[in-house]
């Protein structure tokens, strides 16, 4: 992590990461009856030229027929990171990748999310979890 800068690194150190319990699956839709449906349920939404692109809890996802075969866990970077921060997202996604562990990053205002596989969330908890004790020896004399 030599190339992680201090501040990423102080960043790092001292994130919590928690692992909710809900599943989630990404979901896409030009409906705009479905978006204003699914908004309501949705923790996260981006409009793309395809359509609108919504990150939504498992059982509101099925019950509106949306496909649900890829749950995802949610890891909350427990952590204030600025929008102007540079170096979290890269190293929480590049320490999960060195596991071949896929991650969906979402920067949100108050902190950062890590979207994994469900059946990898406690894998990637870990990880996360070793990333963050290397950081804290690393700053600390």
């Amino acid at each position: 992590m030599a190339s992680t800068s201090d501040r990423a690194q102080e960043m790092i150190a001292g994130m919590e990461p928690t692992l909710g319990g809900e599943r989630f699956v990404f979901v896409t839709t030009t409906d705009p009856t479905a978006v204003a449906e699914m908004a309501t349920h949705a923790v996260s939404s981006f409009r793309e030229n395809e359509g609108t692109s919504m990150i939504v809890p498992v059982p509101a996802a099925r019950a509106a027929g949306f496909d649900c075969t890829e749950p995802m866990g949610q890891i909350t970077l427990n952590v204030f990171s600025s929008l102007q921060g540079c170096g979290l997202t890269a190293a929480v996604s590049n320490a999960l990748a060195e596991q071949g562990i896929p991650c969906n990053m979402v920067a949100a205002f108050h902190h950062d999310h890590v979207f994994v596989p469900s059946d990898r969330a406690d894998e990637a908890m870990g990880v996360l979890l070793d990333l963050q004790r290397q950081a804290q020896e690393e700053i600390e004399p």
